[in-house]
């Protein structure tokens, strides 16, 4: 802090970029950024001459008609045509795209798999990516995809940026960091990142082996969905967002970038470190969240709400009544509803919903969802809690009780989820996941008043 002499001059803090080392907050911010003093230019965007000799560059999330425009302004020591070349088609074999319908696989049912374990073989984000369940097209820029990743080693000169998609990422075990053009963000459980359509990033383990779950949006990105009568607070909050501060390299050495595109994957070979930005304003960036700071909403006196209370990030699909994808959070919580069976209840749901637990236990589902582990109830199909669940919850006494020790999600879409041939066939899938209703009983004998 910058003390004052005079008794009439403010104090004012050092640092102009938050409470949060590394990091600005708030979502969907205009910020600014830069890791040289003066390389940001001042008053406009593209002048004659950028200091330092950088590049000013313009990375773009929407056209240029859109309202309001997502947009960054790079200054960068090379334009980034630059680290483009020649591009030579890889296969990355259990990195997959929608449409992936594998006739030989069904993907209507319920379905349920232990978490998926690491291997003895060195896997990088790339070659780790496990994909589980894919939904719409790719191509037409609508739909998701469900993927497991397992990390054991750090990528080394060797970049990444999805054409196709924002990233998701939401760890369950290690911690990564994901060293982008935009700056740094270290990433561990109980965080999740956000990482922009075509920015260029590498991953690096910082504590191994890494695993967790991504969600794939082809479709409009993510945004904080509308609280209506909740009002401005509690859910997500914007200013629990960081986006980090401008971070770059100035290396020349041979590296690869590889790039997804409409699905396929493409390399190419540079002679530099594409992550040159020097300084950055603008409003399409990298984010992280810590779900900690998720202030959950419910019912305090009766009924138990849809899950919708637990969005903390939406993707329009542009269809009233339906997402492209809802990223929902189950975390500790109190309940405390009278009269009410607690759990969620029985349903069928036009949305297809994929779940995840990163740590604890679910209160549907007290038995065989284990932390890593993951489960689909698609479109239309019914679900609900186990027996041993539907009988606790109807014959609890009902005093006020701590959610605790619990937190799992789900990727929920309006488009039906098809299984991977990975997930059908080599994940660790419970086959008698279905039969935990089957002991489900007959109450109903025509007694009036009956419970």
């Amino acid at each position: 802090m910058n003390h004052p002499t005079d008794p009439h001059e403010m104090t004012q803090a050092s640092s102009p970029v938050g409470t949060y080392a590394g990091y600005m907050p708030g979502f969907g911010n205009d910020f600014e950024t830069e890791a040289l003093p003066g390389a940001l230019p001042q008053g406009m965007n593209s002048p004659q001459r950028c200091n330092y000799g950088l590049y000013g560059e313009q990375l773009s999330g929407t056209a240029f008609t859109a309202n309001p425009p997502e947009r960054t302004w790079c200054y960068r020591i090379r334009p980034s045509v630059k680290h483009s070349h020649r591009y030579e088609k890889i296969d990355l074999p259990y990195w997959k795209s929608a449409p992936c319908v594998d006739p030989d696989v069904i993907s209507l049912g319920q379905y349920r798999w232990d978490a998926v374990p690491h291997s003895d073989q060195g896997l990088t984000w790339l070659t780790g990516m496990r994909t589980m369940t894919t939904a719409g097209d790719v191509n037409t820029q609508v739909g998701m995809a469900s993927h497991i990743y397992l990390i054991t080693e750090s990528m080394v000169d060797d970049y990444f940026y999805s054409a196709d998609s924002e990233l998701l990422v939401v760890p369950q075990e290690g911690r990564l960091r994901f060293a982008t053009e935009l700056g740094i963000i270290d990433l561990e459980p109980k965080e999740i990142a956000i990482l922009p359509r075509g920015l260029v990033y590498r991953v690096e383990v910082l504590d191994g082996p890494a695993r967790g779950f991504v969600c794939e949006n082809y479709g409009q990105k993510f945004e904080l969905p509308g609280r209506g009568p909740i009002g401005a607070n509690c859910m997500a909050n914007p200013r629990d967002f960081k986006a980090p501060v401008a971070a770059f390299e100035d290396r020349e050495v041979s590296s690869t970038v590889t790039v997804k595109w409409c699905g396929q994957f493409h390399t190419t070979k540079i002679d530099q470190s594409p992550l040159d930005v020097v300084a950055w304003h603008g409003n399409y960036a990298p984010y992280k969240y810590d779900l900690r700071t998720y202030c959950p909403v419910g019912a305090i006196l009766f009924d138990h709400p849809d899950p919708s209370i637990f969005t903390v990030l939406t993707a329009p699909s542009g269809q009233p009544g339906t997402a492209n994808i809802d990223f929902v959070l189950f975390r500790e919580r109190w309940m405390v509803a009278e009269d009410t069976f607690r759990p969620p209840w029985y349903h069928k749901n036009i949305m297809s919903e994929l779940m995840g637990n990163i740590y604890g236990q679910y209160d549907a589902k007290p038995q065989g969802f284990v932390p890593g582990g993951m489960s689909l109830h698609n479109m239309m199909l019914p679900h609900g809690p186990d027996r041993d669940a539907f009988e606790k919850a109807s014959n609890a006494n009902l005093g006020p009780d701590k959610l605790d020790n619990t937190m799992s999600f789900m990727f929920e879409t309006r488009f039906p989820q098809h299984l991977t041939p990975f997930a059908a066939n080599e994940a660790p899938l419970q086959d008698d996941y279905i039969d935990c209703w089957t002991s489900l009983e007959k109450k109903f004998d025509g007694t009036p008043g009956k419970k």
